[in-house]
């Protein structure tokens, strides 16, 4: 409910602060005193349109705070959540308004646009005036009134889930056919690269691999070259043997051819022999070494067109050769999933059919349902209707098919609240067809009847009353304490009937401080509420029979 209203500096009123408590809460006051700059304070909260007429003279800004008080699991705590604000026990909405007509929004002190505002505050207030009527008017609510009335919920949240299925089934079945799509759109190209690929059957390391065994076959080439070129140094390198050996072998010749050396000789010649078996033996080393080391050139020009090979066919696919294995079996993935894809649109399109059939169970039993709830609604209605001087009025609630693409979570059907005021009238909007007195009456019919199923707690009506007098002023005051029994309403109101039938009551006055204008509002008890009741019984001068008619009113209200 609404707990508290903070208003500043707001046309007439300076400073107000207003406490409320439940059940009905009137406000009386002398026409012109400033009960509507009330409610356009109290709008300017729930984000209606701020004006920079509404600053008072010679201020600054104006500033509306409204405090509520929701019931615990109130749908407000989860549009709170969603939007990402803290949530506490007492939510408190606030409007700045500058001079130049700028505004700011607040929630819980936590600044929002006023788009956000104007959400919050629709969960928590329904105000039906002379000129706006916010709530029951809106005939995106109506068919959400008729399931509360109805107690249909458990029919509406069956349907609910059920569109949520169907419709997440179809985002299923839509993604698997443009994947599908998109896969046979690309199917020769996945064949040829997954046939090119599959003949060069790239392996996990293989190029580190290839490249390594390169390295080793171009670095043994070097080597053979070394050991070939010692080898020729010491083989004979023409048609008659010169060499390192034939050279050695010479020179132990022509010792040996004089005699005369004799032992001089001796030592050279032994050492000419050893130099010989080294040479022999070293030659003997190199020829093994070329016979064991000597790398295969087929084997390195193999290795070189599979490397090479490799790499190409890594740079045609945009990959590293290391990514060529997994690309691969990407590709052959994807050719597969044609097959499995094709086999999973048609599951899903079973799937997606029977949750159709789902939904079209549930929204044709909640048509139903919402149907025989209409015809119990229109006959409540129409016993609210005559007391209130809306005996001419007719509603009706219609519940018609929508076509398939209208169909929502809300159900099948569109589901509106119309009226006729008078005989031979076809029904029509509720805004439309009827005068701001007539349509705050049906507004109250309404609230009557829709009351216990309304997830709004605070309702507010400005002179609901209008144009009536007597046994209808007394019969709108009678249900406006009925609605107020389980929740808070708020009325402005020029009736006394009305006003007796107020659990709060407060006066608005208009009045003179320092040479200025200023509206005042204050609390009424018992002996001033008599008083306040008489002056709109009597007008200008309160006499003794109007006081008596207060009493009695005050009484019979009791």
């Amino acid at each position: 409910m609404l707990a508290s209203l903070a208003i500043r500096d707001v046309v007439l009123i300076e400073r107000l602060d207003l406490h409320f408590g439940p059940g009905l809460s009137v406000l009386t006051g002398e026409t012109g005193a400033g009960k509507s700059i009330l409610l356009d304070s109290l709008g300017l909260a729930l984000g209606m349109r701020a004006e920079s007429g509404l600053v008072r003279a010679g201020q600054k800004q104006a500033s509306v705070t409204a405090a509520f008080q929701p019931p615990e699991g109130h749908p407000v705590f989860a549009l709170m959540a969603e939007q990402g604000l803290e949530a506490e026990d007492e939510l408190v909405l606030r409007r700045v308004v500058q001079a130049d007509g700028k505004s700011r929004a607040f929630v819980n002190d936590q600044p929002v646009g006023v788009a956000l505002l104007r959400r919050v505050a629709g969960l928590l207030v329904e105000v039906q005036g002379q000129n706006e009527q916010v709530g029951l008017a809106d005939p995106a609510r109506h068919a959400a009134l008729l399931d509360a009335f109805g107690g249909l919920a458990g029919l509406r949240g069956s349907a609910t889930s059920s569109f949520r299925a169907w419709r997440g089934a179809e985002r299923a079945l839509e993604a698997a056919r443009e994947a599908v799509a998109a896969a046979m759109r690309d199917e020769e190209f996945l064949r040829h690269a997954v046939e090119e690929l599959t003949k060069i059957s790239p392996e996990e390391g293989e190029e580190e691999s290839l490249a390594r065994e390169r390295q080793q076959l171009q670095q043994g080439e070097r080597r053979a070259e070394a050991v070939a070129s010692a080898l020729s140094e010491l083989q004979p390198r023409d048609r008659r043997g010169h060499g390192p050996a034939s050279a050695l072998r010479a020179a132990s010749r022509a010792l040996e051819r004089v005699p005369a050396l004799g032992e001089l000789a001796q030592p050279i010649l032994v050492a000419l022999g050893q130099a010989q078996d080294s040479l022999a033996e070293a030659e003997q080393m190199l020829e093994r070494i070329v016979a064991e080391v000597a790398p295969d050139p087929r084997r390195l020009e193999v290795l070189e067109d599979r490397l090479f090979g490799l790499r190409a066919a890594a740079r045609k696919h945009g990959v590293a050769v290391a990514e060529l294995p997994a690309h691969l079996a990407a590709l052959r993935g994807r050719l597969a999933a044609l097959d499995a894809d094709t086999g999973r649109v048609a599951a899903l399109e079973r799937e997606c059919a029977t949750a159709r059939a789902g939904y079209l169970a549930a929204g044709r039993a909640l048509t139903e349902a919402r149907r025989e709830a209409a015809t119990r609604l229109e006959a409540a209605l129409a016993r609210e209707l005559p007391p209130l001087k809306l005996d001419r009025a007719r509603a009706v609630i219609e519940v018609t098919p929508r076509d398939e693409a209208g169909w929502n979570a809300e159900g099948m059907d569109r589901v509106a609240l119309l009226v006729s005021t008078n005989p031979g009238q076809a029904p029509g909007a509720l805004d439309k067809v009827a005068s701001g007195g007539e349509l705050s009456r049906l507004m109250l019919a309404l609230k009557v009847v829709l009351a216990a199923g309304s997830p709004v707690p605070t309702l507010v009506f400005d002179e609901v009353d209008a144009g009536i007098g007597g046994a209808t002023a007394a019969a709108v005051g009678e249900r406006l304490a009925r609605v107020a029994e389980g929740l808070q309403v708020l009325v402005v109101t020029h009736s006394p009937q009305v006003a007796a039938r107020g659990a709060h009551h407060w006066r608005v006055a208009k009045g003179v401080t320092a040479g200025r204008a200023e509206t005042r509002v204050e609390p009424l008890l018992a002996g001033e509420r008599q008083e306040e009741i008489a002056r709109m019984l009597a007008g200008e001068t309160v006499t003794e029979a109007a006081r008596a008619a207060a009493a009695s009113l005050l009484a019979g209200a009791a």
